[in-house]
């Protein structure tokens, strides 16, 4: 095999990296004519300007973070055994916190595999390759996935909006096997169905599974609305501990059907009613209506997609916040997120102390959470950490 092409960092520029940052800007690499010529993806050797070596990154000359670091040692092989033994790493973690299959199993840069995100549903693997660096490691990365769980069927989910940075295309195909329909996975016990081929993601969203068992927890005897209910991720938990009645909001019909379908599965069909409709215009009807409610559940997608969008979103968070506690009844309970890596933890604090302001409200902040430990942070990307959420029980 021949040896990877050098990128060298410009003098000064190799701190972050040596202390253990994965990835390395644009701006900290000597960009001479060679180094712009390179394929996106390919696989470099990373040196300091004064000859360290850095390890072996994936590079893209043509993105802001140029290098992702793969491997400390330079004299690694990057292929299908390397690719195996990080993710029977992940594996190892995921068996350890969850008794069942269903769970991010790869999370990018925290479990070692920068631009990759693996998701498990029992005997089916949905993938998303978000960097070119990753895409050019997709035949690899499939023999390792089957060589270890030997799954039924395994997706590439290769439709984020990531890719488009990194100047790839959106496709999404199986790599083997396929499905017809949607799959079922379990849940603190609740039974859901997930559409891997067509749905938001990769067809589910585990990252909120600890915040969902604790609002369901609060559920018992009450009545709840969910709004952006999605596949009824919130709902059904809600009122498989109990809640007297659910109203789950969506504006995707594809969605409630599937909600709708999980709860006939999970025998709380009589306790869930479904309505389609886009979530501010609904909390302002139903608050005009004086519908009052003991549990809200705001879970919406992002609001602040790049940081241009950072002060309508955050508007938009301020918004969420007022019209949930004109819902709220006396001594409720409310559940906020926001997935907007964007907005920080702080400003999305904020802009929910001024929504409950504008609807005079006030109360307690209960628990502020991120996501499941199966969505873990690495240590030097504090950024990575998207997953804000609150809740709040309110006078």
């Amino acid at each position: 095999m021949p040896p990877h092409p050098v990128v060298r960092l410009l003098p000064g520029r190799h701190k972050r990296a040596r202390q253990g940052h994965p990835w390395v800007y644009s701006n900290e690499i000597a960009m001479d004519a060679a180094a712009k010529a390179l394929p996106a993806g390919v696989l470099v050797r990373l040196i300091a300007a004064d000859g360290e070596a850095l390890g072996l990154a994936t590079f893209n000359p043509h993105c802001l973070v140029a290098a992702r670091i793969l491997a400390r040692d330079p004299e690694a092989t990057i292929d299908e055994a390397f690719l195996a033994s990080r993710i029977a790493k992940a594996l190892e973690l995921r068996t350890l916190l969850y008794r069942e299959p269903y769970y991010r199993l790869v999370h990018a840069e925290a479990d070692q595999l920068p631009g990759l995100v693996v998701d498990r549903y029992g005997d089916v693997l949905v993938c998303q390759l978000n960097t070119a660096g990753m895409e050019r490691l997709g035949d690899a990365l499939a023999a390792a996935l089957d060589g270890l769980l030997a799954p039924r069927a395994i997706l590439f989910r290769n439709d984020s909006p990531a890719r488009a940075l990194e100047g790839l295309e959106s496709e999404v195909r199986w790599l083997k096997g396929a499905l017809e329909g949607p799959v079922e996975l379990v849940e603190n016990g609740v039974r859901y169905l997930a559409d891997l081929a067509g749905g938001q993601k990769t067809g589910w969203f585990y990252d909120q599974r600890e915040n969902r068992a604790f609002v369901a927890s609060l559920a018992r005897g009450r009545r709840a609305v969910d709004l952006y209910c999605y596949s009824g991720g919130f709902a059904l938990a809600a009122a498989a501990q109990g809640a007297a009645s659910v109203l789950a909001i969506d504006g995707s019909e594809p969605a409630l059907a599937l909600a709708e379908a999980a709860a006939r599965l999970n025998g709380v069909a009589a306790r869930l009613s479904f309505r389609r409709g886009q979530a501010f215009g609904e909390m302002e009807r139903l608050a005009a209506a004086g519908e009052r409610f003991e549990l809200v559940i705001c879970d919406p997608p992002a609001f602040v997609k790049s940081k241009r969008e950072l002060t309508q979103g955050a508007k938009g968070y301020r918004k969420l916040a007022r019209l949930a506690a004109s819902l709220a009844a006396p001594e409720g309970f409310v559940f906020l997120a926001s997935c907007s890596h964007n907005i920080e933890t702080e400003r999305f604090a904020e802009e929910v102390r001024r929504g409950l302001a504008q609807a005079g409200r006030t109360g307690r902040i209960l628990r502020s959470a991120g996501a499941a430990p199966d969505h873990p942070v690495h240590p030097f990307l504090p950024e990575s950490a998207y997953l804000k959420a609150m809740v709040l029980q309110l006078d």
